[in-house]
């Protein structure tokens, strides 16, 4: 064997020589790694939960059919209970419109035999006039109005204004209290019945009804009541009088300047003409009031004939 030395395994580490891209250590992360961390462990955690969710168009197309399902479902459901309910209802109104033409009924039978039975005692009282009253028994049928007359007279018509105005004061309302509107009153009425009367009516009527001595013309609210029953406008008053002469005294006198003057400051329309005949009905029967019974007792309570004076 020879003695040649041999030299020892070379063990020493020696460094790798540097990259020629060491310099460019950030551009290379960007190359190697494209995706933002955060968007990768979105996309990982996404495939772990389960796959692919759906696209957001077609999740609000989803929503959009449920809603409208419910909305169906909710319709459906209020129709077929209106249906089921619809025969119901229709009975009960069938019922009511039953009741009320029954009620109705009645009431035109009762106001039949009211008329029958008025016409009786106003037949009664004429006969009794004309047996007791004389020569005088016509004047006083006349005056309590027992009869229907006819004859020449006047026929004024009043209605309220067109538009309900307001007024600066003065007006001839102002010392009764009444608001200044274009709205005809109760007491209006009253001046333009009692001027009538003054000026030398023989008779007089308003809408038809009858007054006499003991006629009541008072207000309910906006209406206007004689004897008790609501007038609705225009007001026609017939009166029988002297014709032409007659109507021109009414408008000389006062109430007569007192109704021009609601028209000229409050617009209130009226119209009046002379008639060569007017008819006017029969007031309805006076019950008279039972008198005191005799010794001082107290007198028996007094029946509500809805008369006053106006």
């Amino acid at each position: 064997m020879c003695g040649m030395s041999q030299q020892p395994p070379d063990r020493s580490t020696a460094t790798p020589p540097p990259r020629p891209d060491a310099s460019m250590s950030l551009l290379t992360n960007v190359m190697d790694h494209s995706l933002d961390d955060g968007y990768a462990e979105a996309a990982a955690r996404r495939k772990t939960e389960g796959g692919s969710g759906l696209p957001s168009p077609l999740r609000a197309k989803l929503g959009l059919a449920g809603a409208l399902l419910l909305a169906a479902v909710v319709v459906t459901l209020g129709a077929a209970q209106a249906q089921i309910s619809a025969p119901t209802l229709a009975k009960e109104r069938q019922q009511l419109i039953d009741r009320i033409e029954r009620e109705t009924s009645a009431a035109d039978a009762l106001q039949k035999n009211v008329d029958t039975l008025r016409d009786a005692v106003g037949t009664k009282q004429r006969d009794v006039l004309e047996k007791h009253g004389g020569d005088k028994a016509d004047l006083v049928a006349l005056l309590a109005g027992a009869t229907a007359v006819q004859g020449p007279g006047v026929k004024l018509i009043v209605d309220d204004a067109k538009q309900t105005k307001q007024s600066g004061g003065g007006g001839p309302r102002e010392s009764s209290g009444f608001s200044d509107t274009g709205r005809v009153r109760d007491r209006d009425m009253q001046r333009i019945v009692n001027g009538l009367w003054q000026s030398g009516a023989e008779a007089v009527s308003v809408n038809g009804q009858r007054l006499t001595a003991l006629s009541a013309i008072r207000a309910a609210g906006d209406a206007i009541l004689v004897d008790n029953r609501p007038l609705v406008p225009p007001y026609t008053v017939l009166a029988i009088g002297d014709g032409q002469h007659f109507a021109d005294a009414f408008q000389r006198s006062a109430d007569g300047l007192y109704l021009r003057a609601l028209q000229q400051k409050y617009g209130v329309r009226y119209s009046i003409s002379a008639q060569g005949e007017v008819r006017l009905p029969a007031a309805p029967p006076v019950w008279a009031r039972p008198p005191p019974p005799p010794g001082g007792g107290a007198p028996a309570p007094p029946t509500d004939t809805g008369k006053g004076t106006s």
